[in-house]
């Protein structure tokens, strides 16, 4: 197939969730808090749909069983990765994820949950939960139990343009006014840790997971460096943020015009900014601000061509 494959995303409700989803890339929201948009998804919970082509109509999950030649005959029972869009219009939980072992014994059919976090916008005060201060399992429990957050938590500030690598086992939390593209493992496996005692749509309290965010916990906390690499291409600035065993994640910022050679299984590409074209074997194709779609494998060579910003993954 030598043509970009272009999605629809899905939408879930979140009680930290707001508008911008809607008022920054104009989707059709469910509410006035809706948290995440699920922009390239092949999970369960949330399908994105392609909407162009030969296999328009078709949830992202069957053509990755039935189009394996699409993604290279990638090794995976399921689509690997999932790609969002995050509007915290309020603190999202403190929680914790699961790696692969711990996921494979803990829930039924469900991948770990490493991931990474590129800032798209904030407000000026907005920080993360990046991150706590006990050094051991035992410390840990006692400060949760002692309610210690403000010297458990470990606090970040973000800005425009921040990325931060999340390995599984890594407590976190996005903080209220950020506006996030997630790069993820397909899982959706949460355990909360703390919740700051909101009550969920039914009144009560929403559900703790504590012995089991205590289980997947790395303790003390690992930060691992992100050193973003940044080449020029043609007219165009192409940032490495990050290169590990579940994803690479680039940057595509193109101030013209730039030729590209689709040389993996697969890329997932969200248009952050701008618009213009991408043009495939002399037919160009429009894309614009909140698009995403999908470069499968082995298509030719393309060139972008406009003013716009990206971000790439691929497995």
């Amino acid at each position: 197939m030598n043509e970009p494959i272009f999605l629809t995303p899905s939408f879930q409700e979140r009680i930290w969730g707001g508008t911008k989803l809607k008022s920054i890339y104009q989707y059709d929201i469910p509410s006035a808090q809706t948290g995440e948009c699920w922009a390239i998804s092949g999970h369960e919970n949330g399908e994105s749909t392609v909407i162009s082509g030969e296999y328009s109509g078709e949830k992202l999950s069957d053509l990755w069983e039935n189009h394996p030649e699409l993604f290279g005959f990638y090794h995976s029972e399921k689509f690997p990765l999932l790609i969002k869009i995050l509007d915290a219009n309020y603190d999202l939980s403190v929680q914790v994820h699961p790696d692969d072992f711990f996921a494979k014994s803990l829930e039924s059919d469900e991948l770990g949950k490493t991931e990474c976090w590129y800032i798209i916008d904030c407000e000026e005060d907005a920080e993360i939960v990046f991150g706590h201060h006990a050094q051991t399992k035992t410390e840990l429990v006692t400060m949760i139990e002692n309610n210690q957050w403000d010297d458990l938590l470990h606090r970040v500030k973000v800005h425009p343009g921040d990325f931060f690598y999340v390995p599984s086992g890594t407590v976190h939390a996005i903080g209220k006014g950020t506006l996030v593209l997630e790069t993820q493992q397909s899982s959706d496996t949460t355990y909360r840790v703390y919740d700051y005692n909101r009550t969920g749509p039914d009144g009560e309290r929403r559900e703790l997971h504590l012995e089991k965010a205590v289980a997947v916990a790395t303790v003390p906390h690992i930060t691992k460096k992100v050193e973003p690499k940044i080449c020029r291409v043609d007219e165009a600035t192409i940032t490495t943020f990050v290169e590990d065993q579940y994803f690479s994640v680039h940057k595509w910022e193109v101030h013209n015009r730039i030729e590209l050679v689709q040389d993996q299984p697969f890329m997932l590409v969200s248009v952050l900014e701008g618009n213009g074209t991408i043009q495939v074997n002399h037919k160009a194709y429009p894309i614009k601000k909140g698009q995403h779609f999908i470069l499968p494998y082995r298509m030719e060579n393309f060139i972008l061509n406009g003013f716009m910003s990206l971000i790439v993954s691929h497995p």
